[in-house]
């Protein structure tokens, strides 16, 4: 960090005036000083933004962990009772056919073990189940069935593979989550630097509007005993009157705008609606000079639009491939093995154990789709050309906006040392001006253009501390990476 050549004579003035007006107010507490950079990690630590900012990144990072528990073994336990009273058909042993009332009470327990395989789709079971039957009527039986053991396989075939995209997917979006947190909370400093210069700019332009406004009477009064010594004529006394008026009509809008800003700023950082603070606004900057090529290769690396490119693309692979498989041949395979019985009393449930086994092949072949299947396949195709387009235009606009965000800065940091020499320059000027003017050496007209240059360039040097620190924040947006540091914001 340098100092600027000369924080504006006019500037320090102007704060200094604007200090001593807020000194004069009675205040219930002492005033809060806060820098830019102590408003920013204000910003970032308990502003509202902040905090969705970070619950946004959160709730990404429980999706993710959510995609990955799913590939673990899965556990269930399910029940299915079921209560049936209807009127069934008994044949007789006359062979007479009756109608008769019978109660079916069904209840089942299975618990299941199963495992998803990422690489194929299907997935791995184990289970094990008991059911109970029971038949109330003419006759009343119980029967109990289980199944002890069995492990089974579910396999699509020339299906998509939804877990395993899933799995591609899954990290980029973790990925883009992470960056877009990086940018957001970069978004937000632009924002606190908007609006600590917000207040800033006001509390300059209440200082020099009190400034302008003791000068300005005590101008008036200057004026009104020389034009009753008759060495001035009445217009200039006019117009001396008429600047005064003008200076006290600035002066209260000035204040409603820097109560109306500095409410703005409490909102932002989340403080008390009658938090008092005081800006501290320093006059040195960082010194260097960001490489363009640095900027342009860590935006690459970094930005969130990357991985958002890096996911759109991914995203169109897979709708390319289920356009090809969710409307062509298919099949779903099936096989089980285990042990079962059935018995009349629970305690012999677990006896005499049969091989159970199971092996089914389910396909399906359309046979005629009137072309909707090459015509969505093609849909998709062309949707991964545009995204392919879309992409490498994202790429070629991060690599220009980190370029010129370079060159931004430098622009901006001697933009700024200029406007601060000629803030000076038209701070000396006006008060050579009203020396000049008070000893009867020039005229009134000049007096007051110097005093309009001097507010002009008073507000010409707050507009540029100002670009220089957006652009500063604007740089590391659009880079996240930290110049002064020298490594990726983390």
């Amino acid at each position: 960090m340098i100092p600027l050549p000369v924080l504006g004579a006019a500037a320090r003035a102007a704060v200094g005036a604007a200090v001593l007006l807020g000194a004069a107010a009675p205040a219930l507490r002492a005033q809060q000083s806060v820098t830019l950079e102590e408003a920013i990690a204000l910003g970032l630590s308990r502003g509202h933004q902040a905090n969705a900012a970070a619950a946004t990144r959160e709730a990404a990072r429980y999706r993710n962990r959510q995609l990955y528990s799913r590939l673990l073994p899965q556990l269930s336990l399910s029940a299915d009772p079921s209560y049936n009273r209807r009127i069934i058909e008994v044949v007789q042993p006359d062979g007479s056919t009756l109608f008769r009332p019978q109660d079916q009470t069904r209840i089942g327990v299975t618990a299941t073990l199963s495992q998803p395989i990422p690489f194929t789709g299907g997935d791995v079971f184990v289970s094990s189940d008991v059911s109970r039957l029971g038949v109330a009527g003419q006759s009343t039986t119980t029967t109990w069935q289980s199944t002890p053991f069995s492990i089974g396989l579910r396999q699509p075939i020339l299906r998509p593979n939804t877990l395993g995209w899933d799995k591609k997917e899954q990290p980029i979006r973790l990925d883009l989550a992470e960056r877009q947190f990086l940018e957001a909370r970069e978004d937000i400093a632009i924002n606190i630097v908007n609006l600590f210069f917000d207040v800033y700019a006001a509390k300059v332009d209440l200082g020099n509007a009190t400034t302008n406004v003791a000068v300005n009477d005590t101008l008036y009064r200057l004026n009104t005993g020389r034009y009753e010594v008759g060495r001035i004529g009445e217009n200039d006394l006019l117009q001396s009157e008429l600047v005064l008026l003008r200076a006290r009509n600035s002066l209260d809008a000035a204040r409603l705008d820097y109560e109306r800003t500095l409410a703005a700023l409490r909102v932002a950082l989340n403080l008390p609606v009658d938090a008092p603070i005081d800006l501290v606004v320093t006059d040195s900057v960082p010194t260097f000079d960001p490489d363009t090529a640095v900027a342009v290769s860590e935006a690459l690396r970094n930005r969130a639009a990357i991985a958002n490119a890096d996911l759109q693309d991914v995203q169109a692979r897979r709708r390319v491939t289920e356009a090809k498989l969710n409307t062509g041949i298919g099949a779903t395979l099936q096989a089980t093995y285990g042990y079962n019985t059935t018995a009349p009393e629970a305690s012999l449930v677990y006896q005499n154990l049969q091989e159970a086994r199971q092996l089914s092949l389910s396909i399906e072949v359309p046979l005629w789709q009137w072309g909707a299947h090459k015509e969505g396949v093609e849909a998709a195709k062309l949707d991964h050309d545009a995204v392919q387009n879309t992409n490498e235009a994202t790429h070629n606009q991060v690599r220009q906006d980190a370029y010129f965000a370079a060159l931004q800065l430098s622009q901006a940091r001697r933009g700024l040392a200029l406007s601060a020499k000629a803030d000076t320059v038209a701070a000396k000027r006006y008060e050579v001006a009203y020396n000049r003017y008070v000893i009867g050496r020039i005229s009134i007209d000049n007096l007051f253009i110097a005093q309009a240059e001097k507010d002009q360039a008073l507000a010409g040097y707050v507009q540029a501390l100002r670009g220089y620190w957006q652009a500063y924040y604007r740089l590391r947006r659009m880079t996240l990476y930290d110049f002064e540091a020298g490594h990726p914001i983390y």
